[in-house]
């Protein structure tokens, strides 16, 4: 299919829209094309009037609107609701979250509140203008209510740092991560977590003469647990030698497959610092597991979740997701019902996103197909279990390429607000982030701006491109000798 950009340059929002209700085909930009054939999304601007066609599947659907000028960002905004609104004709579908593509949406909310916008009309504005669903819209307003003190705690020197353990025991037929099987990498993860221990000490340096104050400590993955418990010990310690820890807010550990989870790691994690982990069933459907390509039980879940408690932490999270290959409405509801009985602290729910990288990109169209209906059947019950067991939003995030465009959504018990977590999601402070396929992120004070550094992705190439990733990393102190606190 074409998206076709006559004389404006909103490219990136039109291809969004035009993606949210055709997620199966392969889309193709072209410009200057004013006689298209086939199927095709034709948007232009001509005559002081915004023009938009669409033909797809037998059917045509057009609209045009006079330009209304008042800057470039509101003409964008009226030519997507004249996209969205020939698309909907056109299929018959409507979108919970509306013309609303980006990543995170409660940055809009918190933008409005910052100028000093009343409820009713911020609500105006996303129920009517950007066309999101009532529902969707008090999710929104509740998640961005409990992000908000957190975010205005947050100062100008603050920074989380993020570790990359892109190590697993086999991978998910959904992830698209940097993920390296213990299987085929064993013998790369010595020289890996040595390399990982001297970015840690190199970075350290830098962050204490950019006069930076940690916040967090993230161990990501991948798998962190995959490593050995005297791996995860020597890593963790030198953080802890490396960087003052004396007014962190959280350390998360992802143990995120049940089967890497052993008391001896456990123990470790806790003499370390670690006061929050997550353990991630992603379903209680054993079937579904062995679809998926987790390699464990549901009954290793719940062992993992017990052992964790014994060993005394507070927060611990869970992850599920809604529309996974082989699931269904009654097991889905059957693995909130557990979670939420298990009573962790956090519950992140996710709904599947089909991703190129992904396994299951191969059969996106059937994917799609089956799939979107039946995920948000699920993801609307979700709300009914979290509420009803305690929990509320904390925060959330959307991914392009996720059944029927829905969100991803962190829910808490009071007081169990995953710092990074926000923190990540709303670009609120710098991440320095270590390891391969790590990105650290810059922000400036007091504005958007934010600055990308990119190390390799593969444990190998971050093994032999070692020097060139240290050099980056000066671009740290470099970055911040622009910002005087």
């Amino acid at each position: 299919m074409q998206i076709i950009i006559n004389n404006h340059p909103f490219r990136y929002e039109m291809e969004n829209i035009a993606r949210m209700f055709f997620h199966s085909k392969q889309l193709e930009i072209k410009y200057d094309i004013f006689e298209p054939v086939g199927d095709y999304v034709l948007t232009e601007i001509r005559d002081d009037e915004i023009f938009v066609k669409v033909s797809a599947e037998d059917k045509t659907a057009e609209n045009r609107e006079k330009l209304r000028a008042k800057g470039e960002s509101q003409t964008e905004w009226q030519m997507a609701a004249l996209l969205y609104d020939c698309l909907s004709s056109l299929s018959g579908k409507t979108q919970k979250w509306g013309l609303l593509t980006g990543v995170r949406p409660t940055r809009l909310v918190h933008r409005m509140l910052d100028d000093n916008k009343s409820i009713p009309q911020i609500r105006e504005k996303f129920i009517n203008e950007y066309k999101v669903s009532e529902q969707k819209f008090r999710l929104l307003w509740q998640t961005a209510m409990a992000e908000r003190p957190i975010i205005s705690a947050s100062k100008l020197r603050d920074f989380s740092l993020y570790i990359s353990i892109p190590f697993c025991p086999s991978r998910c037929n959904y992830c698209s991560f940097v993920s390296a099987s213990v299987e085929r990498f064993a013998s790369v993860i010595p020289s890996y977590v040595e390399h990982l221990a001297k970015e840690i000490e190199f970075t350290a340096e830098i962050a204490k003469n950019a006069g930076l104050s940690l916040k967090c400590v993230y161990f990501g993955g991948g798998t962190p647990t995959t490593l050995s418990a005297n791996e995860l010990e020597f890593l963790m310690g030198k953080i802890g030698d490396c960087f003052d820890l004396s007014d962190l807010n959280e350390y998360t550990v992802e143990a995120g497959r049940p089967d890497t989870v052993t008391l001896e790691k456990l123990l470790v994690l806790k003499k370390m610092g670690a006061d929050r982990i997550s353990i991630n069933p992603q379903t209680f459907n054993d079937e579904v597991l062995k679809t998926i390509g987790r390699r464990h039980t549901t009954d290793e879940t719940i062992k993992a979740y017990e052992l964790a408690r014994e060993v005394g932490f507070k927060t611990i999270n869970m992850d599920l997701i809604a529309g996974l290959s082989g699931d269904s409405f009654k097991s889905f509801c059957n693995s909130l019902d557990r979670a939420v009985g298990l009573s962790p602290e956090n519950i992140t729910l996710h709904t599947l996103t089909v991703k190129r990288a992904a396994d299951l990109s191969q059969s996106a169209k059937t994917t799609f197909e089956s799939g979107e209906s039946l995920a948000e059947k699920m993801v609307g019950a979700s709300f009914d279990y979290f509420y009803g067991g305690g929990y509320a939003p904390y925060y959330m995030y959307r991914q392009k390429g996720t059944l029927s465009n829905l969100e991803n959504v962190g829910y808490c018990k009071k007081g169990h607000e995953g710092y990074y977590n926000i923190y990540i999601m709303d670009e609120v402070q710098s991440i320095l982030a270590l390891g391969a396929g790590a990105v650290t992120k810059l922000k400036a004070p007091n504005n958007q701006e934010i600055n990308r550094i990119f190390n390799y992705k593969y444990p190998a190439e971050y093994i032999n491109g070692f020097e060139n990733i240290i050099n980056r990393k000066r671009e740290v102190e470099s970055f911040f000798e622009q910002y005087p606190f």
